[in-house]
């Protein structure tokens, strides 16, 4: 499997519908191909759904998308038993978690009971509903989006929710150039609700994830670049500004992403320059500021930032 070339494949079918957010899509890819769920958070009207449905298009996988809302329950996400009257037996009715690619959307609406009904699906690809286990089907991958903006009737995810999420992938409004590309498509007769008119060609299967996977697991990271990961979590925990530095399993994630995103640029080895690209997604939802230095202005993706200009870089 040449994954270069695939990579340049779904980038190029991407375009067809996607504009402006480009380093959002190669994100979502890294996560797909790492294995990991990723948390979209940007205001409405910025194309978080549209991504998600584009990628299940092109991998050819199966897709649902949930509405969180502050009544949604945990059985209207993982199934519930049903006695069938005819048969006098329980069957399982699946709920739509049982897919490859699920869109969770805006999932900071629903409380925390039902946000908590994800945890097991998105750690051990599976649920238990009523003690009995069932696997969900590979690859699965959650895509949770949230709006940073409006907070009116908002649950706010608990770290061990976030801490679930491989990447979070702040979802900006697109450069002015992409919007006028926009415009002019939907003036033209694109409309994202009908992606069958587009043209947009499978580029591979599920199926394909995995042997892409064992790919990565094939690409090297010398010892230099393993202390690097690690006195970059060390200067987060250090760090004046924050509260709450990255934990181990931050690391984890960081020298997993950086491993596919070394195999997606056609290297078998990682970089300096993959950590440092990967890392304010990987870190951004895992550190907490302290009250001081928000009111200093400063957010997570600053503190990330100056630490990785402080961090000696290995030659």
């Amino acid at each position: 499997m040449n994954l270069p070339d695939l990579y340049q494949s779904l980038k190029a079918e991407a375009a067809k519908v996607i504009v402006g957010q480009t380093d959002v899509f190669e994100h979502v890819v890294v996560a797909l191909f790492s294995g990991g769920h990723v948390l979209l958070e940007g205001v409405p009207g910025t194309a978080k759904t549209l991504i998600a449905k584009t990628l299940a298009r092109l991998i050819q996988a199966d897709y649902k998308r949930v509405q969180f809302t502050p009544d949604l329950m945990p059985s209207d996400i993982v199934g519930t038993s049903v006695f069938n009257l005819q048969s006098s037996e329980f069957s399982l009715r699946r709920g739509p978690v049982f897919t490859q690619i699920m869109l969770a959307d805006e999932i900071n609406r629903a409380p925390a009971k039902t946000q908590s009904a994800l945890l097991e699906a998105m750690e051990e690809h599976q649920v238990t509903i009523e003690g009995e286990m069932n696997r969900l089907p590979e690859p699965f991958m959650v895509m949770a989006t949230q709006n940073p903006v409006e907070y009116e009737g908002t649950y706010p995810l608990p770290e061990a929710q976030l801490d679930r999420f491989l990447l979070k992938v702040r979802v900006a409004y697109p450069p002015l150039s992409a919007e006028s590309e926009i415009l002019r498509r939907y003036h033209h007769g694109f409309d994202a609700h009908k992606l069958d008119d587009v043209g947009l060609k499978p580029v591979m299967t599920p199926a394909d994830i995995a042997e892409a996977q064992a790919t990565i697991l094939t690409v090297k990271v010398e010892d230099g670049i393993l202390d690097y990961i690690a006195r970059l979590l060390d200067a987060t925990r250090k760090s004046p500004d924050l509260i709450l530095g990255g934990s181990p399993r931050a690391g984890i994630a960081l020298l997993l992403t950086s491993k596919t995103y070394a195999a997606l640029q056609g290297r078998d080895y990682v970089r300096p320059d993959d950590i440092k690209f990967l890392a304010p997604p990987v870190l951004r939802h895992r550190i907490i500021l302290r009250p001081e230095a928000e009111v200093e202005g400063l957010d997570a993706d600053k503190v990330i930032l100056h630490i990785l200009a402080k961090v000696e870089v290995p030659r």
